[in-house]
Protein backbone atom coordinates (compact mmCIF):
# COMPACT_ATOMS: atom_id res chain seq x y z
CA UNK A 1 0.00 0.00 0.00
CA UNK A 2 1.01 3.49 -0.61
CA UNK A 3 1.92 5.87 1.72
CA UNK A 4 -1.10 8.25 0.38
CA UNK A 5 -3.44 5.55 -0.24
CA UNK A 6 -6.10 5.34 2.51
CA UNK A 7 -7.03 1.70 3.19
CA UNK A 8 -9.64 -0.86 1.77
CA UNK A 9 -12.84 0.74 2.55
CA UNK A 10 -14.66 -1.76 5.01
CA UNK A 11 -18.30 -2.10 5.23
CA UNK A 12 -20.43 -0.22 7.13
CA UNK A 13 -22.77 -1.75 9.16
CA UNK A 14 -21.38 -3.20 11.81
CA UNK A 15 -22.87 -6.18 13.46
CA UNK A 16 -24.44 -6.00 16.66
CA UNK A 17 -22.30 -8.48 18.71
CA UNK A 18 -19.47 -6.14 17.92
CA UNK A 19 -21.37 -3.07 18.95
CA UNK A 20 -22.34 -4.48 22.19
CA UNK A 21 -19.15 -6.34 22.66
CA UNK A 22 -17.20 -2.75 22.31
CA UNK A 23 -19.76 -0.87 23.97
CA UNK A 24 -18.44 -3.64 27.30
CA UNK A 25 -15.70 -1.41 27.90
CA UNK A 26 -17.60 1.16 28.92
CA UNK A 27 -18.06 -0.61 32.38
CA UNK A 28 -14.18 -0.12 32.66
CA UNK A 29 -13.67 3.59 31.61
CA UNK A 30 -16.62 4.32 33.64
CA UNK A 31 -16.21 2.55 36.44
CA UNK A 32 -12.15 4.26 36.82
CA UNK A 33 -13.14 7.30 35.33
CA UNK A 34 -15.98 8.16 38.36
CA UNK A 35 -15.18 6.27 41.29
CA UNK A 36 -11.71 8.06 41.76
CA UNK A 37 -12.84 11.39 41.14
CA UNK A 38 -15.62 10.78 43.42
CA UNK A 39 -14.51 8.44 46.84
CA UNK A 40 -10.11 9.30 46.22
CA UNK A 41 -10.84 13.00 47.48
CA UNK A 42 -12.80 11.94 50.75
CA UNK A 43 -11.25 8.75 51.08
CA UNK A 44 -7.62 11.05 51.69
CA UNK A 45 -9.59 13.98 53.76
CA UNK A 46 -11.89 11.78 55.60
CA UNK A 47 -10.30 8.53 56.05
CA UNK A 48 -6.61 9.49 56.05
CA UNK A 49 -6.91 12.96 57.83
CA UNK A 50 -4.65 14.59 54.48
CA UNK A 51 -5.42 18.12 54.30
CA UNK A 52 -7.61 19.25 51.57
CA UNK A 53 -4.65 20.93 49.34
CA UNK A 54 -2.33 18.08 49.90
CA UNK A 55 -5.45 15.22 49.26
CA UNK A 56 -5.74 17.45 45.94
CA UNK A 57 -2.41 16.71 44.35
CA UNK A 58 -2.36 13.45 45.20
CA UNK A 59 -5.50 13.11 43.15
CA UNK A 60 -4.23 14.98 40.49
CA UNK A 61 -0.28 14.20 40.70
CA UNK A 62 -0.62 10.60 39.46
CA UNK A 63 -3.02 10.89 36.62
CA UNK A 64 -0.86 14.21 35.23
CA UNK A 65 1.64 11.06 34.26
CA UNK A 66 -1.08 10.41 31.38
CA UNK A 67 -0.43 13.67 29.60
CA UNK A 68 3.47 11.91 28.90
CA UNK A 69 2.34 8.23 29.00
CA UNK A 70 -0.92 8.39 26.66
CA UNK A 71 0.60 9.78 23.45
CA UNK A 72 3.39 6.75 23.93
CA UNK A 73 0.31 4.09 24.63
CA UNK A 74 -1.43 5.11 21.73
CA UNK A 75 1.85 5.19 19.24
CA UNK A 76 2.78 1.87 20.51
CA UNK A 77 -0.53 0.26 19.82
CA UNK A 78 -0.45 2.13 15.87
CA UNK A 79 2.21 -0.05 15.26
CA UNK A 80 1.22 -3.06 17.34
CA UNK A 81 1.46 -6.22 14.61
CA UNK A 82 -0.53 -8.48 17.10
CA UNK A 83 -2.37 -11.54 14.96
CA UNK A 84 -5.71 -10.54 17.20
CA UNK A 85 -5.29 -6.79 15.62
CA UNK A 86 -3.51 -3.42 16.47
CA UNK A 87 -5.95 -2.67 19.72
CA UNK A 88 -7.46 -5.61 21.20
CA UNK A 89 -4.62 -7.30 23.23
CA UNK A 90 -4.10 -4.10 24.99
CA UNK A 91 -7.31 -4.35 26.26
CA UNK A 92 -7.00 -7.36 28.37
CA UNK A 93 -3.53 -6.84 29.31
CA UNK A 94 -4.41 -3.39 30.46
CA UNK A 95 -7.36 -3.81 31.75
CA UNK A 96 -6.15 -6.50 34.14
CA UNK A 97 -4.13 -5.11 35.32
CA UNK A 98 -5.66 -1.92 36.53
CA UNK A 99 -8.64 -4.03 38.33
CA UNK A 100 -5.70 -5.57 40.42
CA UNK A 101 -4.20 -1.90 41.10
CA UNK A 102 -7.43 -0.62 42.27
CA UNK A 103 -8.62 -3.29 44.13
CA UNK A 104 -5.09 -2.63 46.21
CA UNK A 105 -5.45 1.27 45.95
CA UNK A 106 -8.15 1.51 48.80
CA UNK A 107 -6.57 -1.60 50.70
CA UNK A 108 -3.55 0.76 52.28
CA UNK A 109 -3.07 1.31 55.55
CA UNK A 110 -4.55 4.49 57.40
CA UNK A 111 -1.62 5.27 59.57
CA UNK A 112 0.86 6.87 59.70
CA UNK A 113 -0.40 9.45 57.47
CA UNK A 114 2.52 9.56 55.64
CA UNK A 115 2.81 6.14 54.59
CA UNK A 116 -0.83 5.93 54.42
CA UNK A 117 -1.16 9.01 51.38
CA UNK A 118 2.18 7.74 50.30
CA UNK A 119 0.37 4.01 49.43
CA UNK A 120 -2.56 6.24 47.39
CA UNK A 121 0.13 8.14 45.26
CA UNK A 122 2.05 4.67 44.26
CA UNK A 123 -0.84 2.74 43.69
CA UNK A 124 -2.73 5.48 41.99
CA UNK A 125 0.21 6.23 39.62
CA UNK A 126 -0.29 2.02 38.67
CA UNK A 127 -3.83 2.43 38.32
CA UNK A 128 -3.00 5.36 35.70
CA UNK A 129 0.08 3.81 33.99
CA UNK A 130 -2.94 0.54 33.46
CA UNK A 131 -5.33 2.46 32.39
CA UNK A 132 -3.40 4.53 29.58
CA UNK A 133 -2.57 1.27 28.20
CA UNK A 134 -6.77 0.04 28.19
CA UNK A 135 -8.05 3.08 26.98
CA UNK A 136 -5.93 4.89 24.54
CA UNK A 137 -6.29 1.85 22.06
CA UNK A 138 -9.93 0.98 23.38
CA UNK A 139 -10.70 4.65 22.39
CA UNK A 140 -8.85 4.42 18.92
CA UNK A 141 -10.91 1.16 17.55
CA UNK A 142 -14.31 3.04 16.11
CA UNK A 143 -11.64 4.90 13.87
CA UNK A 144 -10.73 1.57 12.62
CA UNK A 145 -13.89 -0.33 13.03
CA UNK A 146 -15.97 1.52 9.84
CA UNK A 147 -15.59 4.54 7.47
CA UNK A 148 -18.93 5.69 8.42
CA UNK A 149 -19.09 8.78 10.32
CA UNK A 150 -23.03 8.37 11.17
CA UNK A 151 -21.97 4.71 12.01
CA UNK A 152 -19.34 6.01 14.82
CA UNK A 153 -22.45 7.63 16.07
CA UNK A 154 -24.11 4.51 16.35
CA UNK A 155 -21.05 2.86 17.95
CA UNK A 156 -20.56 5.87 20.47
CA UNK A 157 -24.58 5.83 21.54
CA UNK A 158 -23.96 2.06 22.86
CA UNK A 159 -20.86 3.05 24.49
CA UNK A 160 -22.63 5.73 26.34
CA UNK A 161 -25.23 3.97 27.30
CA UNK A 162 -23.29 1.16 28.89
CA UNK A 163 -21.06 3.81 29.91
CA UNK A 164 -23.81 5.82 31.65
CA UNK A 165 -24.64 2.35 33.45
CA UNK A 166 -21.56 1.97 34.26
CA UNK A 167 -21.25 5.13 35.93
CA UNK A 168 -24.71 4.76 38.05
CA UNK A 169 -23.77 1.40 39.25
CA UNK A 170 -20.03 1.87 40.24
CA UNK A 171 -20.58 5.21 41.55
CA UNK A 172 -24.14 4.49 42.81
CA UNK A 173 -23.43 1.45 44.98
CA UNK A 174 -19.52 2.53 45.60
CA UNK A 175 -20.35 4.90 48.54
CA UNK A 176 -23.00 2.25 49.65
CA UNK A 177 -20.57 -0.23 49.94
CA UNK A 178 -18.47 1.89 51.81
CA UNK A 179 -21.31 2.67 54.18
CA UNK A 180 -22.80 -1.04 54.60
CA UNK A 181 -19.38 -2.23 55.78
CA UNK A 182 -18.32 0.31 57.90
CA UNK A 183 -15.84 2.54 57.69
CA UNK A 184 -12.50 0.56 58.97
CA UNK A 185 -13.02 -1.88 55.65
CA UNK A 186 -15.75 0.06 53.96
CA UNK A 187 -13.20 1.69 51.20
CA UNK A 188 -11.42 -1.78 50.93
CA UNK A 189 -14.52 -3.33 50.43
CA UNK A 190 -15.75 -1.11 48.10
CA UNK A 191 -12.38 -1.08 45.55
CA UNK A 192 -12.35 -4.93 45.36
CA UNK A 193 -15.93 -4.50 44.01
CA UNK A 194 -15.12 -1.74 41.28
CA UNK A 195 -11.82 -3.45 40.39
CA UNK A 196 -14.50 -6.68 39.74
CA UNK A 197 -16.24 -4.72 37.26
CA UNK A 198 -13.37 -2.70 35.70
CA UNK A 199 -12.49 -6.58 34.94
CA UNK A 200 -15.45 -7.47 33.74
CA UNK A 201 -15.76 -4.31 31.41
CA UNK A 202 -12.13 -5.50 29.67
CA UNK A 203 -12.76 -8.86 29.37
CA UNK A 204 -16.25 -8.19 27.68
CA UNK A 205 -14.31 -5.97 25.03
CA UNK A 206 -12.00 -8.05 24.25
CA UNK A 207 -14.40 -11.29 23.80
CA UNK A 208 -17.26 -8.96 21.98
CA UNK A 209 -14.51 -7.69 19.28
CA UNK A 210 -13.47 -10.83 18.63
CA UNK A 211 -13.40 -11.26 14.57
CA UNK A 212 -14.53 -7.45 14.11
CA UNK A 213 -13.40 -5.93 11.04
CA UNK A 214 -10.09 -3.24 10.72
CA UNK A 215 -9.44 -1.43 7.88
CA UNK A 216 -5.51 -1.43 7.57
CA UNK A 217 -3.11 2.01 7.47
CA UNK A 218 0.20 2.17 7.61
CA UNK A 219 1.83 3.48 10.53
CA UNK A 220 3.19 6.82 10.10
CA UNK A 221 6.90 6.93 9.91
CA UNK A 222 8.88 9.64 12.09
CA UNK A 223 9.17 9.36 15.76
CA UNK A 224 6.54 10.59 18.53
CA UNK A 225 7.76 14.00 18.44
CA UNK A 226 6.96 15.04 14.74
CA UNK A 227 3.75 12.74 15.36
CA UNK A 228 2.16 14.80 18.24
CA UNK A 229 3.52 18.34 15.90
CA UNK A 230 0.80 17.04 13.40
CA UNK A 231 -2.00 15.99 15.69
CA UNK A 232 -1.42 19.31 17.39
CA UNK A 233 -1.46 20.96 13.73
CA UNK A 234 -5.08 19.64 12.94
CA UNK A 235 -7.54 22.51 13.95
CA UNK A 236 -10.36 20.63 14.28
CA UNK A 237 -8.66 18.16 16.59
CA UNK A 238 -7.11 21.39 18.39
CA UNK A 239 -10.70 22.63 18.79
CA UNK A 240 -12.41 19.42 19.81
CA UNK A 241 -10.12 18.32 22.58
CA UNK A 242 -9.70 22.15 24.27
CA UNK A 243 -13.58 22.01 24.31
CA UNK A 244 -13.85 18.45 25.87
CA UNK A 245 -10.62 18.72 28.34
CA UNK A 246 -11.83 22.19 29.91
CA UNK A 247 -15.42 20.36 30.49
CA UNK A 248 -13.82 17.03 31.43
CA UNK A 249 -12.02 19.13 34.01
CA UNK A 250 -15.57 20.88 35.33
CA UNK A 251 -17.23 17.52 35.48
CA UNK A 252 -14.07 16.01 37.33
CA UNK A 253 -14.78 19.31 39.69
CA UNK A 254 -18.47 18.48 40.03
CA UNK A 255 -17.71 14.46 40.78
CA UNK A 256 -15.14 15.68 43.28
CA UNK A 257 -18.08 17.69 45.43
CA UNK A 258 -20.97 14.82 45.69
CA UNK A 259 -19.76 13.54 48.53
CA UNK A 260 -19.40 17.00 50.59
CA UNK A 261 -22.48 17.74 49.11
CA UNK A 262 -24.28 14.86 50.52
CA UNK A 263 -23.18 15.41 53.79
CA UNK A 264 -22.44 19.08 54.33
CA UNK A 265 -25.22 20.44 52.29
CA UNK A 266 -28.30 18.14 52.21
CA UNK A 267 -26.88 16.34 55.48
CA UNK A 268 -27.24 12.71 54.63
CA UNK A 269 -24.34 10.71 53.40
CA UNK A 270 -27.16 8.23 51.46
CA UNK A 271 -27.92 11.44 49.22
CA UNK A 272 -24.58 11.09 47.46
CA UNK A 273 -25.93 7.79 45.75
CA UNK A 274 -29.35 9.86 44.87
CA UNK A 275 -27.13 12.47 43.61
CA UNK A 276 -25.46 10.68 41.69
CA UNK A 277 -28.23 8.70 39.93
CA UNK A 278 -29.59 11.90 39.01
CA UNK A 279 -26.61 12.85 37.47
CA UNK A 280 -26.21 9.95 35.01
CA UNK A 281 -29.68 7.85 34.93
CA UNK A 282 -30.58 10.79 32.43
CA UNK A 283 -28.03 9.39 30.11
CA UNK A 284 -29.33 6.12 29.34
CA UNK A 285 -32.90 7.44 28.42
CA UNK A 286 -31.34 10.86 26.29
CA UNK A 287 -28.15 9.75 24.39
CA UNK A 288 -30.56 8.14 21.95
CA UNK A 289 -32.09 12.07 21.84
CA UNK A 290 -28.95 14.01 21.28
CA UNK A 291 -28.02 11.42 18.33
CA UNK A 292 -31.10 12.26 16.46
CA UNK A 293 -30.21 15.82 16.64
CA UNK A 294 -27.11 15.32 15.60
CA UNK A 295 -28.25 13.97 12.41
CA UNK A 296 -30.98 16.76 12.59
CA UNK A 297 -28.38 20.05 12.72
CA UNK A 298 -25.37 18.73 13.36
CA UNK A 299 -22.62 17.32 15.38
CA UNK A 300 -20.86 20.52 16.54
CA UNK A 301 -24.41 22.56 17.41
CA UNK A 302 -25.62 19.46 19.11
CA UNK A 303 -22.76 19.13 21.21
CA UNK A 304 -22.93 22.84 21.59
CA UNK A 305 -26.37 22.29 23.05
CA UNK A 306 -25.71 19.65 24.99
CA UNK A 307 -22.89 22.33 26.84
CA UNK A 308 -25.49 25.02 27.36
CA UNK A 309 -28.07 22.72 29.30
CA UNK A 310 -24.95 21.07 31.72
CA UNK A 311 -24.43 24.79 32.39
CA UNK A 312 -27.73 25.92 33.38
CA UNK A 313 -28.30 23.10 35.06
CA UNK A 314 -25.09 23.92 37.24
CA UNK A 315 -25.87 27.51 37.68
CA UNK A 316 -29.26 26.27 39.05
CA UNK A 317 -27.35 24.71 42.18
CA UNK A 318 -25.58 28.17 43.25
CA UNK A 319 -28.34 28.21 45.32
CA UNK A 320 -28.31 24.52 46.80
CA UNK A 321 -28.22 25.89 50.37
CA UNK A 322 -31.76 27.37 50.31
CA UNK A 323 -33.67 25.25 47.71
CA UNK A 324 -35.13 21.96 48.72
CA UNK A 325 -33.67 19.05 48.26
CA UNK A 326 -35.75 17.78 45.93
CA UNK A 327 -35.01 20.52 43.69
CA UNK A 328 -31.22 19.80 44.19
CA UNK A 329 -31.87 16.51 42.47
CA UNK A 330 -33.70 17.85 39.78
CA UNK A 331 -31.29 20.13 38.71
CA UNK A 332 -28.58 17.58 38.70
CA UNK A 333 -30.43 15.75 36.47
CA UNK A 334 -30.71 19.05 34.35
CA UNK A 335 -27.01 18.49 34.37
CA UNK A 336 -27.03 14.75 33.22
CA UNK A 337 -29.65 14.91 30.21
CA UNK A 338 -26.75 17.93 28.93
CA UNK A 339 -23.72 15.87 30.08
CA UNK A 340 -25.18 12.44 28.31
CA UNK A 341 -24.65 14.71 24.90
CA UNK A 342 -21.75 16.64 26.11
CA UNK A 343 -19.88 12.84 26.47
CA UNK A 344 -21.15 11.09 23.33
CA UNK A 345 -20.87 13.91 20.57
CA UNK A 346 -17.30 14.65 21.40
CA UNK A 347 -16.47 10.60 21.18
CA UNK A 348 -17.90 10.29 18.07
CA UNK A 349 -16.37 13.57 16.45
CA UNK A 350 -12.96 12.20 17.77
CA UNK A 351 -13.00 9.29 15.31
CA UNK A 352 -14.03 11.55 12.46
CA UNK A 353 -10.86 13.69 12.78
CA UNK A 354 -8.71 10.62 13.26
CA UNK A 355 -10.40 8.72 10.91
CA UNK A 356 -10.57 11.60 8.40
CA UNK A 357 -6.53 12.80 9.04
CA UNK A 358 -5.61 8.76 8.09
CA UNK A 359 -7.94 8.84 4.97
CA UNK A 360 -6.27 11.84 3.57
CA UNK A 361 -2.49 11.15 4.69
CA UNK A 362 -2.49 6.74 4.27
CA UNK A 363 -0.51 6.63 7.70
CA UNK A 364 -2.07 5.56 11.04
CA UNK A 365 -2.09 8.33 13.58
CA UNK A 366 -5.07 7.14 15.02
CA UNK A 367 -3.41 6.06 18.48
CA UNK A 368 -1.32 9.20 18.32
CA UNK A 369 -5.05 11.08 18.20
CA UNK A 370 -6.59 8.87 20.83
CA UNK A 371 -3.69 8.98 22.64
CA UNK A 372 -3.67 12.87 22.88
CA UNK A 373 -7.30 13.02 23.52
CA UNK A 374 -7.65 10.70 26.32
CA UNK A 375 -4.46 12.34 28.43
CA UNK A 376 -6.02 15.44 27.78
CA UNK A 377 -9.45 13.69 29.61
CA UNK A 378 -7.58 12.31 32.29
CA UNK A 379 -5.60 15.46 32.75
CA UNK A 380 -9.08 17.11 33.38
CA UNK A 381 -10.55 14.59 35.05
CA UNK A 382 -7.73 14.53 37.30
CA UNK A 383 -7.61 18.75 37.95
CA UNK A 384 -11.23 19.04 38.30
CA UNK A 385 -10.78 17.34 42.49
CA UNK A 386 -7.53 19.35 42.48
CA UNK A 387 -9.40 22.45 41.74
CA UNK A 388 -12.53 21.39 44.26
CA UNK A 389 -10.02 20.55 47.28
CA UNK A 390 -8.39 24.18 45.98
CA UNK A 391 -11.85 25.84 46.62
CA UNK A 392 -12.14 24.09 49.69
CA UNK A 393 -9.05 25.16 51.38
CA UNK A 394 -9.95 28.41 50.16
CA UNK A 395 -13.00 28.59 52.01
CA UNK A 396 -11.14 27.12 55.60
CA UNK A 397 -12.58 23.23 55.05
CA UNK A 398 -11.13 21.43 57.93
CA UNK A 399 -10.09 18.43 57.41
CA UNK A 400 -10.29 15.11 60.33
CA UNK A 401 -10.66 11.53 60.45
CA UNK A 402 -14.07 12.56 62.46
CA UNK A 403 -15.97 12.71 59.51
CA UNK A 404 -18.44 14.37 62.15
CA UNK A 405 -16.27 17.49 62.65
CA UNK A 406 -18.08 20.95 62.22
CA UNK A 407 -17.01 23.37 58.97
CA UNK A 408 -17.31 27.03 58.93
CA UNK A 409 -19.55 28.41 57.09
CA UNK A 410 -17.07 29.75 54.30
CA UNK A 411 -16.55 25.94 54.00
CA UNK A 412 -19.94 25.02 53.21
CA UNK A 413 -20.00 28.29 51.07
CA UNK A 414 -17.18 26.93 49.21
CA UNK A 415 -18.43 23.59 49.06
CA UNK A 416 -21.73 25.15 47.05
CA UNK A 417 -19.68 27.02 45.01
CA UNK A 418 -16.83 24.46 43.91
CA UNK A 419 -20.28 22.17 42.99
CA UNK A 420 -21.85 24.80 40.93
CA UNK A 421 -20.73 28.11 40.14
CA UNK A 422 -16.73 26.58 39.15
CA UNK A 423 -17.97 23.90 36.70
CA UNK A 424 -21.04 26.03 34.90
CA UNK A 425 -18.49 28.74 34.31
CA UNK A 426 -15.48 26.31 32.72
CA UNK A 427 -18.59 24.45 30.47
CA UNK A 428 -19.48 28.08 29.25
CA UNK A 429 -15.92 28.73 28.41
CA UNK A 430 -15.80 25.74 26.44
CA UNK A 431 -17.85 26.98 24.17
CA UNK A 432 -15.27 29.73 22.82
CA UNK A 433 -12.65 26.53 21.48
CA UNK A 434 -15.60 24.67 20.20
CA UNK A 435 -16.41 27.66 17.39
CA UNK A 436 -12.83 26.62 16.06
CA UNK A 437 -14.39 23.11 14.75
CA UNK A 438 -15.57 22.83 11.33
CA UNK A 439 -15.43 18.89 10.86
CA UNK A 440 -13.65 16.69 8.45
CA UNK A 441 -15.45 15.57 4.89
CA UNK A 442 -12.22 13.29 3.82
CA UNK A 443 -11.14 11.54 0.76
CA UNK A 444 -12.69 8.18 0.80
CA UNK A 445 -14.63 8.25 4.15
CA UNK A 446 -18.20 8.57 5.01
CA UNK A 447 -19.11 11.90 6.49
CA UNK A 448 -22.08 13.51 7.83
CA UNK A 449 -23.26 16.99 8.82
CA UNK A 450 -25.87 19.28 9.22
CA UNK A 451 -29.80 18.66 8.47
CA UNK A 452 -29.51 15.05 8.40
CA UNK A 453 -27.19 14.69 4.97
CA UNK A 454 -26.59 11.48 3.99
CA UNK A 455 -23.21 9.79 4.35
CA UNK A 456 -21.11 11.10 1.31
CA UNK A 457 -17.89 9.68 0.06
Amino acid sequence: MSATTPGPVVPTGLPGRVLRGYALGGVATGSFGTVPGLMLLPYLTERLGVPAALAGVIVFAPKAWDVILNPIAGRISDRSQHPDGPRRPFLLRGGLTLAVAFALLFAGPASPQALAAGWVAVLFLACATAYAFFQVPYVAMPAELTDSARERTRIMSWRVAVLALAILISGGLAPMVRTMVGPERGYAAMGLFVAVLIALGAVGAWWGTRGAPTRAVVAAPGGLRSQLALVAGNPDFRALILTFVTQALATGAMLAGVDYIARQVLHSAGAGSVLFVCFVAPAIVCTPLWERLAARRGKRWAYAAASLVLSAGAFALVAARVIPALVVYLAVAVVGVGYAGAQMLPLSMLPDVAAGDAADSGENRIGVFTGVWTAGETLGMAFGPFVYGLVLAAGGYVSSTDSAAVQPDSAVTAIVLGFSLVPALLTLGSLLFLRGYVGPIPRGFASYGPAGEEDRR
